[in-house]
């Protein structure tokens, strides 16, 4: 079975979208896919599937109320099963660890030809794990500045997870990792391959480890909402990137241009890849699930376990804490030092928010004196 994990930097690009119609056009080709809605905290995947919110699924199975095959359903589509979020459960966005594990092991166990999952948006441990359930993870972005930094510096916390993963707790890398922690900017700005060259001095057999493991890392990306052949230079900006920064072989699994059919394809509940297959944004689905169809299906080593990955909730809130602190302080120095973004790209795009929040400021005003003038004839009467 190949496990397709589908994270976006941030929401809003098409993710679920990629990963409804992904499924149906692998279960078109004969293939059996099961495919689970994972953004806990919004999900709504069984919209672009056009199915009916289900009574069961992820949400159901973490609290016991169901087994996990009874919250697995079938949909109107050839050899597609489904498994929803359940977003409306309280508490569901964050899942403790022990559910993670459980929710992993079964993940394993699902009989299918692939298992796609729907991650959530952002870089929470809980999505970053799972992405990394398998070495063959799609990241999607579109072609703004915002969405395409987005996309470089999720990978970038998934490789520094992977890193965490394999230095464990009382290794002398874990301890020059802690160590370097203590300057989080410079840790920030260490370029992947520096640090890893830094490792192998003090712990060479984990270094090696690791090595491995970025070897046989693959992820893939899709670049959305396409207006422009010229959007596609954001994929080789990111590429680049990741090579440079990263260490990262980034492989570009396809492009998919903004279609108007889309609209009206989820209006009438129904996938593009089903409400008009000929349309273009329909046509790019099947290029990319062929791609995927002749992918050989990768793995890591036997001995990395994404369940080891686990710590105590104090260890996951301490850790929590401190990326996001990082991602608040070093948020500037990557757009500027990643190569993802240009300095003209940032000061276009600090320019364009101060437009829209002049333009908010107006049209505020504008609805205030409105208000005014409506009590002041109301007050008349």
């Amino acid at each position: 079975m190949q496990i397709i994990p589908i994270a976006s930097g941030k929401g809003g690009v098409g993710k679920s979208l990629l990963s409804a119609n992904l499924a149906i056009a692998l279960g078109q080709a004969g293939k059996k896919v099961v495919l689970a809605d994972l953004d806990l905290g919004a999900s709504n995947l069984h919209l672009v599937i056009g199915q009916q919110s289900p009574k069961t699924g992820i949400g159901t199975f973490l609290t016991g109320q169901t087994t996990f095959e009874q919250s697995v359903v079938p949909t109107d589509y050839e050899n597609v099963s489904f498994m929803a979020g359940d977003s409306e459960i309280p508490g569901l966005t964050a899942i403790k660890a022990a559910q993670k594990n459980d929710l992993i092991k079964h993940f394993h166990k699902v009989d299918a030809d692939y298992l796609i999952l729907d991650l959530g948006a952002g870089t929470h441990l809980t999505i970053l794990d799972m992405f990394l359930l398998s070495p063959q993870g799609i990241v999607v972005t579109a072609p703004t500045v915002t969405a395409t930094l987005n996309g470089y510096l999720f990978l970038k916390n998934v490789v520094f997870r992977m890193m965490y993963n394999t230095f464990k707790r009382g290794t002398k890398g874990y301890d020059y990792l802690e160590e370097l922690k203590q300057d989080s900017a410079s840790l920030q700005r260490l370029y992947i391959p520096k640090l890893v060259e830094q490792l192998e001095a003090v712990d060479p057999e984990n270094t090696a480890a690791f090595k491995r493991r970025m070897a046989q890392f693959r992820p893939r990306l899709v670049l959305n909402m396409m207006d422009d052949p010229k959007d596609a230079d954001r994929a080789q900006k990111i590429r680049r990137s990741c090579q440079q920064y990263l260490g990262l072989d980034l492989e570009h699994l396809g492009v998919m241009y903004r279609d108007s059919l889309q609209d009206k394809s989820l209006a009438s509940r129904l996938p593009i890849v089903v409400y008009k297959p000929q349309s273009l944004l329909g046509q790019a689905i099947f290029r990319i699930a062929e791609k995927i169809l002749q992918s050989e299906t990768l793995s890591f080593d036997e001995n990395y376990d994404a369940l080891e990955a686990t710590e105590s909730s104090y260890e996951v809130a301490q850790e929590e804490a401190h990326d996001d602190f990082n991602a608040r302080m070093s948020y500037v120095e990557d757009l500027i030092g990643s190569g993802a973004l240009t300095t003209s790209d940032l000061a276009e795009t600090i320019k364009t928010q101060q437009y829209e929040l002049n333009a908010l400021r107006t049209e505020n005003l504008l609805l205030k004196k409105k208000l005014v003038d409506a009590a002041k004839q109301g007050f008349k009467v």
